[in-house]
């Protein structure tokens, strides 16, 4: 009997030991775990902003891959306008002492110029004509002011060039005569226009390569 209970605590003593280096072990595939759960929840999250980046570009690309064919594209449209504004000018229902000639090519070209810029907005090209707009310094460029009491400071009152947007970038900036000396406009457009003043100088659209030169600013006029 006293042999027996004499063994028991040299029993338990053995298996002491044996225990620490199992929790110590689990608490090491524990650590292991959190650690690879960790890496791959950041993997998935890569994974999802590259795939969310991925998609970004290839919409950009599609939208905006023919933007240098456009810029061609928009300088013939011009040509065209140019031709038919460099006709004598005509008043409704007097086409008739027109040549017949000459009257069909002048329909011809108006119906080429039509098709041209529907052929662009199919693209995502569109024409811009603010004329009564509120000036923007992002999609137009001012040329000069017309001095006008009635209008707003800053109102578009004549269009020397239209300008063309591709997608929601401005592909040609809008040539523009706005308005001086008329009621100042109201704060929140008045803090509008200082917030766009203020913008860098990389976000102003640039006219595009192979424009006409641009007469300057003349506060003058």
């Amino acid at each position: 009997m006293s042999s027996d209970q004499d063994n028991k605590p040299a029993a338990n003593a053995a298996d002491a030991p044996s225990t620490a280096p199992d929790a110590e072990r689990l608490a090491t595939l524990e650590r292991e775990n959190a650690d690879l759960k960790d890496r791959l929840l950041r993997a998935l999250a890569e994974m999802e902003n590259l795939r969310r980046r991925t998609e970004r570009e290839l919409q950009d690309q599609r939208a905006y891959a023919i933007t240098k064919f456009a810029a061609d594209m928009i300088g013939t449209a011009d040509n065209l306008r140019r031709a038919l504004d460099a006709l004598p000018k005509v008043e409704d229902g007097e086409t008739a002492e027109r040549e017949p000639a000459v009257q069909a090519l002048v329909d011809g070209v108006e119906l080429t110029e039509r098709e041209l810029i529907k052929a662009l907005e199919r693209h995502g090209v569109k024409k811009r004509v603010p004329m009564g707009e509120r000036f923007d310094p992002h999609r137009d460029q001012a040329m000069f002011e017309i001095p006008d009491e009635t209008q707003p400071n800053g109102t578009v009152m004549q269009v020397v060039q239209p300008g063309y947007t591709i997608g929601e970038r401005t592909l040609r900036p809008a040539m523009v005569g706005v308005s001086k000396g008329g009621p100042a406009r109201p704060p929140a457009e008045a803090e509008a226009a200082a917030e766009q003043a203020a913008a860098p100088a990389a976000e102003a659209p640039r006219p595009q390569q192979g424009d006409p030169a641009k007469p300057r600013f003349d506060k003058r006029a």
